[in-house]
């Protein structure tokens, strides 16, 4: 590292000096630039918060009363020098990618990130720079995936054939991000689709920042318990497990993820179906994204960081990690969060 790098690791995150703020940092500061409002990226307990302007509502929804500016996206300020912008990172509602321009460099810090399409989220906009770190959470060869029309057609199949013999489909994801754009991706025609506690706040917050989703209930507002036997219910994994999921008899159970893509692991989870979603680029994606920044550096945080940096040094780039506290299972934080 370099004693003029924008960037650089300490115990509490990644810190800009000559900006003296940190960038989704994992314990307590005074001043976080926050990418998304994701557990492992958005922590309480920060004096100060800088967020996109579009995650406002999910970040309040999740951490409460907290001190937050934000910024439009590709608009500019300038701290102690340091010239910040916020741009599209296509991961969930209000993600972006923090530029930083300052003695003539640009970094661009990722956050967590997708290339493909989804209309729950402004899309991902490739920002040109000297110094790109990037997330790599599937940064394997073997994560490719499927457009989201073919994933969304198999999982309305699923519902269909289900609700024909009288089952219902517990679809398990993220409450927050995975859970809206499958709300947004399914057929509400197939059935009633009923959404655990820890999902309606946030469905609410997408809603009000302008993002169309179906009708939803909770559970305890049906009346009529045939629609308990042809419904979608959307909730987080933990619910699967837990008492809650009695309500609905003899249901079939799906996990939406990017980690179904490896059989094995739908196997150990105990659920019927896989569906591959996941709201992070694969691998060709993280490539695409990487040479669209034209970065001649990059720095590659969590996920399979050391198989990306190989990657990208044996084609000609200067790359290497950094050791960070991302990517801890956000599943932890819906499960803190479940209302029932």
């Amino acid at each position: 590292m370099s004693a003029d790098d924008l960037i650089v690791q300490r115990p509490e995150g990644l810190y800009c000096p000559p900006g003296d703020f940190y960038i989704d940092p994992w314990r307590p500061v005074p001043r976080a630039v926050i990418t998304h409002a994701h557990s492992d990226h958005a922590r309480y307990g920060n004096g100060h918060y800088l967020a996109a302007a579009p995650g406002e509502g999910v970040l309040r929804a999740r951490l409460g009363d907290i001190h937050l500016d934000t910024l439009t996206y590709g608009e500019r300020i300038t701290h102690h020098g340091v010239t910040l912008s916020l741009h599209p990172a296509g991961h969930v509602l209000g993600s972006a990618q923090v530029r930083l321009e300052h003695g003539g460099q640009v970094w661009v810090a990722s956050g967590d990130y997708k290339v493909a399409p989804d209309r729950t989220c402004a899309a991902f906009e490739p920002v040109r720079c000297d110094v790109f770190i990037t997330e790599s959470t599937f940064g394997l060869p073997i994560y490719r995936w499927c457009p989201d029309e073919e994933i969304f057609a198999d999982v309305n199949a699923w519902w269909t054939r289900n609700a024909s013999h009288a089952r219902a489909s517990v679809l398990c994801c993220y409450s927050f991000g995975k859970a809206q754009r499958v709300l947004a991706g399914v057929d509400p025609s197939i059935g009633p689709i009923i959404v655990h506690g820890a999902v309606r706040p946030l469905n609410e917050a997408y809603r009000a920042a302008g993002v169309a989703l179906p009708e939803t209930h909770m559970v305890t507002e049906v009346t009529d318990k045939a629609d308990l036997r042809r419904c979608l219910v959307v909730c987080p994994p933990g619910a699967a497990a837990s008492p809650w999921l009695r309500r609905f008899g003899d249901a079939q159970t799906a996990f939406a993820s990017g980690w179904m893509q490896v059989r094995g692991n739908r196997r150990r989870g105990g659920y019927d179906r896989g569906f591959v979603l996941s709201d992070h680029a694969d691998w060709p994606g993280l490539l695409e994204a990487i040479a669209a920044t034209q970065a001649q550096r990059v720095i590659v945080t969590h996920g399979s960081a050391p198989v990306l940096v190989r990657y990208l040094g044996e084609r000609g780039l200067q790359a290497e990690s950094f050791a960070t506290e991302y990517g801890d299972d956000v599943v932890e934080a819906d499960l803190k969060e479940e209302g029932g």
